[in-house]
Order: C-alpha cells, then sequence, then structure tokens
C-alpha cells in the first residue's frame, strides 16, 4: 500500500534503499532519539532494511514528492504492551536535515488514517523519550493523549536506561481532531 498526500510517498521499503537509510540513520541524534545507535556503514543499514523494513506492509519508507528523496521511515507494529488485535503502535524516524518542517507530522497522519480507515483499528499507541519534545510534538499533533511514564522501560545500545512517555489515540479522539492531510491510498 503507498500513500500519498500533498508533500509526501509513503512506499514500501524497497532493496536499493540502503544508502538513503544510511544517509539519515548515521547521525547520533536520530539514533538516541528514536533508540537506535547510529548505523556504522551501508552494510549495518542493509542488515537493517531486510531485517526491519522489507516485506513488512505496514512499514513505510518517507520519501518527498518533489524530489524522491527518501527521508525516513513510519510504520504502525505490534504494540508488545497490548494484546488487542485492533490495536497497534505507531513509529517513525526522520534524517535531522528534514526536522522541523511538519513532514513527520504528515506521515503520521496519513498512517493513522489508514490505520484507522483501512486497517480498521480502534487504538494506536506511541512512545517517545521524555527529553524528545520534537517527537512529543508531533504526538500531540496528532491528538494523541499521554498517559503517562513506562519509568526503566528500555535499556540503550550504549547502556543507558530510559523511561517512555506512553501515548494512546483512539479512533473516535482521531475523528475530532484530524488535520489536513488528507492520505490518497493506492
Amino acid at each position: 500500500m503507498t500513500l500519498l498526500t500533498k508533500r509526501l510517498i509513503l512506499r514500501p521499503f524497497r532493496e536499493d534503499d540502503a544508502q538513503a537509510i544510511y544517509d539519515y540513520s548515521k547521525d547520533l541524534e536520530v539514533g538516541l532519539n528514536a533508540g537506535w545507535k547510529p548505523h556504522e556503514s551501508v552494510a549495518e543499514s542493509d542488515d537493517i532494511l531486510h531485517i526491519m523494513f522489507l516485506n513488512q506492509p505496514t512499514v513505510w519508507a518517507i520519501e518527498r514528492a518533489s524530489d524522491k528523496r527518501l527521508m525516513g521511515s513510519v510504520g504502525i507494529i505490534h504494540d508488545p504492551k497490548r494484546e488487542d488485535e485492533a490495536v497497534r503502535m505507531l513509529g517513525y524516524a526522520l534524517g535531522m536535515q528534514y526536522w522541523g518542517q511538519g513532514y513527520m507530522s504528515e506521515a503520521a497522519e496519513a498512517v493513522l488514517n489508514a490505520g484507522f480507515y483501512e486497517m480498521g483499528l480502534e487504538l494506536i499507541s506511541a512512545t517517545c523519550y521524555p527529553d524528545n519534545d520534537r517527537s512529543r510534538r508531533v504526538l500531540e499533533k496528532c491528538g494523541f493523549q499521554c498517559e503517562g511514564t513506562i519509568h526503566h522501560a528500555e535499556r540503550l545500545w550504549n547502556g543507558e536506561l530510559r523511561d517512555h512517555l506512553s501515548f494512546y489515540l483512539e479512533k473516535g479522539g482521531y475523528e475530532k481532531t484530524c488535520h489536513a492531510w488528507t492520505a490518497v491510498v493506492q
């Protein structure tokens, strides 16, 4: 499934995306905000591409429509903390050079729309680190509600123990707050 917005094409990942993944995943801040170590080589990004992204029907490459540049990833995946088939978890990463331009809010809104209306989900969850203000703003713009802090939720690749802020968005709440990022499903 491909999702189109005003400025973005959300498409399935392809075999030739490893270099673009490396380009945005090598930055320390991107990795620290997403919970993984910065990629050290294109080969490492290629491994991640094959393990995490390829053949995942609800994980998309974020491509800028104007120049077809791959900028990041967004997906709705299984939520390991919830045992309801009508629930999935939103996750995303975006290259630093694209921060602060509304791309992630636009991509997330398209994915939420697909989740609720194409996949029939009733609730979509998300987490971010307490100090990740950018990610928190994306979630709040999309209508997510903070349901609290999960303390000692994750040990990072560098040994640091991190808390998670936990968020949720129910379909009814989304319908009341959805924005103008209308997505076209192809």
